[in-house]
């Protein structure tokens, strides 16, 4: 459930307007500045599709053969669960230090464990339910990147408010799991929709400038990598806290 939200390296803070300068001393042309965003940009969203893919079929099959049923209340369910959050950290942490291929490793590795992972909610909810809420936030994700791509509105203001808004989210599910409130998890999911959404919004324009300062850096290759993750934490969150409303149960 988790959103670790700003897996990029220390960078300048400065946030010029989208002009002809790199930031970094070279001047580019404004066509080929955008031409190379827009490519920058859709290198981003195939990773990010092709790991929510990749995620969704691991899933898949982990179900329909029986080894989700076997791997609940093992210790792989600990490995499966805790896994993706220590590559997280280690995707975060390690940027600098890892290079572009290993990075890319991570990711794919990554992906599939979260598919592990998700393959309990085919134990929970019909089918079809999945499938409706997973076209619903695919919906909603396209409709939320656009307009944080689009947009001329500064959308940096609400990182800090979002970001303390998933630590909330953290700590009530973790208490919930302890009381068991049937109105305390209606009000977590709920939240967590929102507070999704507007992250999904808010990491496509940060994503959009930081390729301003980035542009004509060995970094970029990395930098592709580590925004596909964090709009895939956007989407995969985003799904499961939908999936608490439009979700069927077996």
């Amino acid at each position: 459930m988790a959103n670790w939200n700003d897996p990029q390296p220390t960078r300048p803070q400065t946030r010029a307007g989208f002009g002809a300068s790199t930031g970094l001393g070279a001047s580019v042309p404004r066509t080929g500045y955008d031409a190379g965003l827009r490519k920058y940009m859709l290198s981003i969203y195939n990773y990010m599709a092709s790991a929510v893919l990749l995620s969704g079929v691991v899933a898949l099959l982990m179900a329909s053969s029986g080894m989700t049923v076997a791997m609940v209340g093992s210790p792989l369910m600990w490995l499966v669960m805790l896994s993706p959050l220590a590559i997280v950290f280690a995707m975060s942490f390690g940027a600098n230090r890892f290079s572009t291929g290993t990075l890319q490793m991570l990711f794919w590795g990554f992906a599939i464990l979260m598919g592990m992972s998700l393959s309990t909610i085919f134990l929970v909810y019909t089918g079809g339910s999945i499938a409706a809420t997973f076209f619903a936030t695919a919906g909603a994700f396209a409709g939320l990147s656009l307009f944080g791509y689009t947009t001329k509105k500064d959308l940096s203001g609400m990182g800090s408010f979002l970001i303390m808004g998933v630590i909330g989210l953290i700590i009530a599910s973790v208490i919930n799991i302890f009381v068991q409130s049937t109105a305390l998890m209606w009000a977590v999911s709920f939240l967590g929709v929102l507070i999704f959404a507007g992250l999904t919004a808010y990491d496509t324009q940060r994503l959009k400038m930081q390729y301003y300062q980035l542009a004509g850096t060995e970094f970029m290759g990395k930098a592709v990598v580590l925004g596909a993750l964090s709009l895939y934490l956007d989407f995969i969150n985003m799904f499961q806290f939908l999936l608490a409303f439009m979700g069927q149960r077996e």
